[in-house]
């Protein structure tokens, strides 16, 4: 779900220096900055697999056979990505289940913590949370070498989804307006809960808060770490009025 304003993208992004100028042989060589990428690799590809265990679940509650079909397509699109992260996490020398398995608690607590009711629950989940996690990914994707630059924005590429649960959920909206106010409250559970397991994540692997704050990949300071959550909150608030509800 990349938009126009992302790092990325911009044209006038400036020139990239330190880790971020070089390519994945050449930054490898930092044993601490390996170790950021094989965790962040490794929450990545578990992310990307209980996406798709979530997509396939919620197929279930799709209301008509082109909706199964649709999210059956977004979960293929999901499983994609983490055989492409498993693969590459192998290619690198690391056992892609030992790099995901410190990220599974954390994922599975934030799934059991925010089942959806209904399908379009479901929708706004995988709009609102997936998007969150994505919009932290993509900060940390610009100081990252460019091989692993490339591969973690390729699997950050919205797979339909986006336009998708704007479609059902503002044409659920407006056959019934009551179900809006129901959805926000969700959405901003939702919201809460995105961004606390991020930093629990974060804060309980040391080589990932050092990149963020500072010394591996030319990391964040703690202002910088500040001013990232207040865009992903931006971007957070942008989402919701694309669903017709209020942030």
């Amino acid at each position: 779900m990349t938009s126009p304003d992302t790092p990325e993208n911009a044209t006038d992004a400036p020139a990239r220096t330190g880790i971020a100028a070089m390519d994945w042989a050449e930054a490898a060589a930092d044993p601490q900055y390996r170790a950021a990428v094989v965790d962040l690799l490794g929450a990545l590809a578990y992310g990307e697999l209980a996406a798709f265990e979530r997509l396939a679940e919620d197929a279930k509650l799709a209301p008509t056979l082109a909706d199964k079909a649709e999210l059956a397509k977004m979960a293929s699109a999901e499983f994609h990505h983490f055989e492409r992260l498993r693969d590459r996490l192998t290619e690198i020398g690391v056992e892609p289940t030992e790099a995901m398995d410190p990220f599974v608690a954390a994922l599975d607590g934030f799934h059991k913590q925010t089942a959806p009711s209904d399908w379009l629950e479901g929708l706004v989940k995988a709009y609102v949370g997936d998007s969150i996690a994505s919009d932290f990914y993509r900060e940390v994707a610009v100081r990252l070498d460019s091989d692993t630059r490339e591969l973690v924005l390729a699997v950050l590429a919205d797979t339909g989804h986006a336009d998708f649960a704007v479609e059902k959920v503002r044409a659920a909206i407006e056959a019934d307006p009551r179900v809006g106010g129901r959805l926000a409250l969700w959405a901003r559970r939702l919201m809460g809960e995105a961004l606390s397991q991020s930093q629990r994540v974060v804060a309980e692997r040391d080589a990932l808060s050092t990149m963020l704050v500072g010394g591996v990949a030319d990391g964040f300071d703690l202002a910088e770490v500040g001013k990232m959550f207040s865009r992903i909150t931006e971007a957070h608030t942008k989402r919701m009025a694309a669903l017709g509800l209020a942030a």
